[in-house]
């Protein structure tokens, strides 16, 4: 039975001790009781309501079924003293005697008599036996024999059967009145006949088929409270103890930061059914609809499916190892959601680098230029202060022959054959750059005999982020392959405003091209090969996929060309000769008014 506590008493029974500064006496807060409880309170509440009607349904319809039952043995009674030929005899007689009997003489009468021994054997309340006035000529108290009946005798002496539950001398009871023909005149009444039943005969039988009645609904009550305690229980596990404001608050807050990241965010159930997924993770991972379908079926890019599954198994998740998805570079992260150390399920989340793998490789490529520069200007000052010596000696055709060996291969001699045939002084100072890189890794870098640029970039940190990662794709290509010797060749052409590139390579080729439209499945980044430095979203050349078209760097510039005017392809997988040959155009980079 719950305790209640009077106002102001802590539930610990001791009585809180009124503070005697009632400025800094702490304002009483209302006890939230839980939302299980009160669920729980409810269904009990409920249950003993519906009890409790059920049980007075049950004794108001059982009061009045034994009541109709009560009066019908009445009745039966009352029919059978009415058709005793005795009273028929003797009320027929009293209604007939002129002057009427006495008091005293009805006392003495049989009449009294065999009514006592009717009450007897049948245990009822009275009998009273009357004349055709009312008159009691029966009647257990002797002082009302002789007195007008208390109740109205109309009905039965009118020839009317009734039952009722009246009140009358003696108390409630359940009565019959029935009318008494005349022994000698079987069709005139001559009197009544009153049997009454007492209250407690029908009480007596209520309580006692109230009993298994009471018995089963308390068992019941017991077995409901069991029920809702359990589903309370139940309740208490799923919601996570969290109250209604809780979870309403919950579900505000999810909307907001999963539609407020920049980041796609999948939920996972424990046993990998999709429960939420954002906007901006079925944007990046093509999801349609994946709400309430299994990881397997929803998601439809391998690389992300076995991300999952290797975290479900607890496979460590090698560090930076980003996923090419439909032409974008994300990271997939994978984390398990825990309460009180039972697993709730997963959370995915899918970050998109795709814009700062392109301002790498913008910032890599500038730097590679600005290196470039900065060592040209090096040597060219060093190559001014020759020349001004040999000038100043007096040596004008030594100081004439020194520049014209300088104009054939530039300020700096960089490992690059037919370097003078590019011109334009950003071009030149990153292809001499990228062919000290290519000459560490074995591989020679060399200008096509075709090539004739001249001028001045426009753009050229676009172009050098084009051709940097065609030239690197190439060296990658060259050392991954068996072929001897190793080497990379580009061709770049002026006309008018446009800039043409083609990058081809000693390697193996491409297998496919990677700009086909057709949608691949994810495919985790490789291993760079052989002392080569990791570019993002690059193949493992020498492994089972080809040199080119897996990595996201030819996307990235397909992406820088078109922002341009052109386009990135690739010309040719391979032949016996050479490896893939890739080729760019990039529309106005050059000023119209430089003469070309």
């Amino acid at each position: 039975m719950p305790t209640t506590h009077p106002r102001g008493t802590p539930p610990g029974g001791r009585p809180a001790t009124p503070s005697t500064t009632p400025s800094t006496a702490p304002s009483s807060t209302p006890l939230t009781i839980p939302f299980t409880t009160q669920v729980n309170r409810s269904i009990v509440a409920a249950m003993i309501v519906v009890s409790l009607i059920t049980l007075g349904l049950f004794a108001v319809t059982g009061f009045n079924r034994l009541v109709q039952q009560t009066q019908e043995s009445a009745l039966r009674i009352a029919q059978t003293v009415a058709q005793t030929p005795d009273v028929r005899a003797g009320a027929e007689d009293e209604s007939q005697r002129q002057p009427p009997s006495t008091d005293a003489e009805l006392v003495a009468g049989t009449l009294d008599d065999y009514a006592r021994e009717v009450e007897a054997r049948t245990g009822a309340l009275f009998v009273v036996i009357t004349d055709d006035t009312g008159r009691r000529l029966a009647h257990p108290s002797p002082g009302e024999i002789g007195d007008p009946v208390s109740t109205s005798p109309d009905a039965a002496l009118r020839g009317e059967e009734t039952v009722s539950w009246e009140r009358g001398t003696l108390g409630d009871s359940a009565r019959a009145k029935v009318p008494v023909y005349g022994l000698d005149r079987p069709d005139t009444v001559v009197g009544e006949v009153s049997v009454g039943l007492p209250p407690t005969e029908v009480w007596s039988t209520v309580l006692a088929d109230a009993v298994p009645v009471v018995l089963s609904t308390a068992l019941a009550l017991g077995v409901g409270g069991l029920l809702a305690r359990f589903i309370t229980r139940r309740l208490r596990e799923k919601t996570l103890g969290l109250q209604p404001e809780e979870l309403l608050a919950l579900v505000h807050d999810q909307q907001a930061v999963l539609q407020g990241v920049d980041d796609g965010v999948v939920g996972l159930s424990a046993d990998d059914v999709v429960t939420v997924c954002n906007d901006r993770a079925a944007a990046l991972l093509g999801l349609d609809d994946p709400v309430g379908r299994r990881v397997e079926e929803a998601v439809g890019h391998a690389g992300v499916v076995e991300r999952i599954k290797d975290a479900r198994s607890g496979v460590p998740d090698p560090p930076l190892q980003p996923l090419v998805v439909d032409g974008r570079l994300v990271y997939v992260d994978v984390h398990d959601v825990r309460r009180d150390g039972r697993l709730l399920g997963r959370v995915v989340i899918v970050r998109d680098v795709t814009a700062v793998e392109d301002l790498t490789r913008r910032l890599t490529a500038v730097g590679t230029l600005a290196g470039a520069l900065r060592e040209q200007r090096h040597e060219f000052a060093n190559r001014i202060h020759v020349v001004t010596g040999l000038v100043r000696a007096g040596d004008t055709t030594e100081a004439l022959d020194y520049l014209d060996r300088i104009g054939e291969h530039g300020p700096v001699r960089f490992p690059v054959d037919n370097a003078g045939l590019v011109r334009e002084p950003y071009l030149q100072a990153f292809l001499g750059a990228k062919a000290l890189e290519a000459e560490r890794q074995g591989v020679t870098l060399r200008v096509g005999p075709d090539a004739d640029v001249s001028g001045s970039l426009l753009h050229p940190e676009d172009v050098t982020t084009v051709l940097g990662n065609l030239v690197d794709n190439g060296i990658a290509a060259a050392v991954a392959s068996e072929r001897a010797p190793r080497w990379v060749e580009v061709e770049a052409l002026r006309h008018g405003d446009e800039l043409h590139l083609s990058v081809m390579d000693s390697g193996d080729g491409a297998a496919a091209d990677p700009f086909a439209p057709s949608p691949r499945a994810a495919e985790p980044r490789g291993a760079e090969p052989r002392g080569a430095e990791p570019e993002p979203g690059e193949s493992a050349p020498g492994e089972a996929g080809p040199a080119h078209g897996h990595g996201i760097g030819l996307r990235l510039s397909a992406d820088v060309a078109r922002r341009h005017g052109g386009e990135l392809r690739l010309a040719m997988g391979r032949t016996e000769r050479h490896g893939a040959v890739f080729v760019a155009r990039l529309d106005h980079q050059f000023e119209q008014e430089d003469g070309r």
